[in-house]
């Protein structure tokens, strides 16, 4: 079901954090009550004030929904709400506690919101493109995704779509199905992309959790953005199946949580192998579950990290790699057209995290031997611009609707092709001088391990032999190389299409990463440092990253609007 945006806009002038949410039958005082029990309330906390019968499930989910109608006609997060379905989950799962049958899982009675791309059945699976829209040859999905079948089976109750760019393939979050969602901390501002509608509905509490996908910093830069935590879990820890492809070789699904804690209990439901996954199959490799058990607030003492010396120097990768093929002339240039110079005000926003990791006990390590400019050149030939479309037409041969099963399927019954970025037909990526990226499968592709599989086990290696050599833990950075932009004035001459980071590397070797709020810049916008470690290790990172954000409180609400201000913006 759509809230249109003329209904949340009507009921946007009403007063109070969650007006519009049961008074408990107590009038104003009650609701008072509830808009402080609710506002940054975590899983732990919502789970003992159900156990002690203090709200229902209904209850929660009316205070979550009242303040999507209060606030999101100016944020625009949410694509999609389910309210009637939420509301439904929320009466059968309070009927079965009335009679005592409550399956109570871990996310029991839990708010979530869901990235736009995920399959949730019944629903449209708009992958912010219009062209899944059209009415009548609507991506209905006939499944779940699997990550949106456990969370059900945890008990949590799906609140809605979170907005996000076309295919998940921009830094910014403007869809052609939706429009703009806008920063919470400062709509003016971008929340970053392609996971900006879910950190600016999680960090504005209207749903406590979410989940995001990453091809290239899609789950890290936005949570940078906006005070969050985003979890990037060792690929193949997660299931990506029923998750429309941007790149189905760098893809990666986790949670986006206000705290680590959530973040960590969250991860826990969602992790695990997948038939349909091949990669989970390596899940048994991993630090068991739940993940909560790793979170000690002395968990920085003693250890050792690097700073990679090229994301310092403003380097890195180019989005998807290019091609063995390519001459190496034509592969250094894609790399500087796409590099990202280390903003000065985030430079100092990241010397001062670093001081911070310091006096909590750790031992940071910057010199320039640490991840050179040369890691960047090896990891910038790791190429998977060529299989593409192979994942596009996995993805639509279970989770397309019944009218079309494959990109072939498509242009056939509509008339035009999908989007370029998901069949490969980009020209930026898939024309270098006079060589051009054919499409194929890598399974049958006798070019697979010079292109993808032979440089990603270099620089996987090159990644871990530093943290052999130098005894480190993991690896610190900024999660963007800027603060986030204003989208009402260009940047660099053009309409914004940032902010942007160095740190597709992380997608493309498929180790974890975590970010946590770093603190604030002077204007009032947040900092996110990004943490790295090794592959199937992603318990000890969330202790690292629970660590720092109990010793250093960064996070806090920001403070929305409700009227007046860039309702349309390009």
């Amino acid at each position: 079901m759509r809230i249109s945006r003329a209904l949340i806009l009507a009921c946007a002038c009403s007063a109070g954090p969650g007006h519009g949410a049961p008074s408990l039958g107590e009038g104003p005082a009650a609701a008072a009550r509830m808009d402080r029990d609710l506002l940054e309330v975590t899983v732990p906390q919502l789970e003992r004030y159900y156990q002690d019968h203090r709200y229902t499930v209904t209850q929660v989910v009316e205070w979550h929904l009242a303040r999507i109608r209060r606030y999101d006609g100016i944020y625009k997060s949410l694509e999609q709400v389910f309210e009637k379905q939420a509301l439904e989950t929320a009466a059968r799962e309070d009927a079965e506690a009335l009679r005592g049958r409550a399956n109570r899982g871990p996310l029991w009675g839990v708010p979530v919101v869901i990235k736009a791309n995920t399959s949730v059945e019944g629903e449209i699976t708009t992958d912010g493109w219009d062209g899944y829209t059209i009415p009548g040859h609507e991506l209905l999905a006939p499944h779940d995704a699997t990550l949106v079948a456990k969370l059900r089976a945890a008990g949590a109750v799906l609140i809605g779509h979170a907005n996000m760019p076309d295919f998940a393939n921009s830094d910014t979050n403007r869809s052609s199905s939706f429009g703009r969602t806008g920063n919470a901390y400062d709509v003016r501002f971008s929340p970053g992309g392609s996971s900006g509608g879910v950190v600016t509905a999680v960090t504005s509490n209207m749903a406590v959790f979410g989940t995001g996908t990453d091809t290239g910093n899609s789950i890290r830069m936005p949570s940078a953005t906006s005070a969050v935590v985003g979890v990037f879990p060792t690929r193949g820890l997660v299931s990506i199946a029923g998750i429309a492809p941007l790149d189905w070789l760098l893809d990666n699904a986790g949670p986006i949580a206000r705290t680590v804690g959530d973040a960590a209990i969250a991860l826990s439901v969602m992790a695990g192998s997948d038939p349909l996954d091949p990669p989970t199959a390596g899940s048994a490799k991993a630090q068991p579950g739940p993940y909560t058990q790793y979170l000690e607030r002395d968990a920085l003492k003693g250890k050792r990290f690097g700073v990679p010396a090229f994301v310092l120097d403003g380097v890195g990768p180019p989005f998807h790699g290019v091609p063995a093929p390519v001459p190496d002339v034509l592969a250094a240039k894609q790399a500087s057209d796409e590099a990202n110079p280390l903003d000065p005000a985030t430079r100092t926003a990241f010397m001062q995290a670093v001081e911070e990791l310091r006096a909590a006990g750790a031992t940071v390590v910057i010199d320039d031997s640490i991840l050179p400019d040369s890691f960047a050149r090896m990891a910038t030939r790791i190429a998977s611009y060529p299989y593409v479309k192979e994942g596009t037409d996995q993805f639509l041969k279970i989770f397309g609707p019944a009218q079309y099963h494959s990109a072939a399927d498509y242009e056939r019954l509509l008339g035009q092709p999908l989007g370029a970025a998901i069949i490969g037909t980009e020209p930026l990526n898939s024309q270098f001088g006079d060589y051009s990226i054919r499409q194929r499968a890598i399974e049958d592709d006798p070019e697979s391990d010079a292109n993808f599989y032979g440089p990603r086990r270099r620089a996987l290696q090159a990644y871990l032999d530093t943290m052999e050599r130098l005894h480190l833990d993991g690896y610190v950075y900024p999660a963007i190389q800027m603060p986030p932009v204003d989208e009402t004035m260009p940047q660099n001459s053009h309409l914004s299409d940032g902010p942007h980071s160095n740190t597709s590397w992380v997608n493309q070797l498929g180790v974890p990463a975590v970010v946590v709020a770093g603190g604030f810049y002077p204007g009032g916008l947040p900092f996110g440092l990004e943490i790295s470690g090794r592959p199937w290790h992603d318990g000890n990172l969330l202790g690292y990253a629970y660590a720092y954000e109990q010793a250093t409180h960064h996070r806090h609400p920001p403070v929305l609007i409700e009227q007046g201000m860039l309702t349309k913006t390009p």
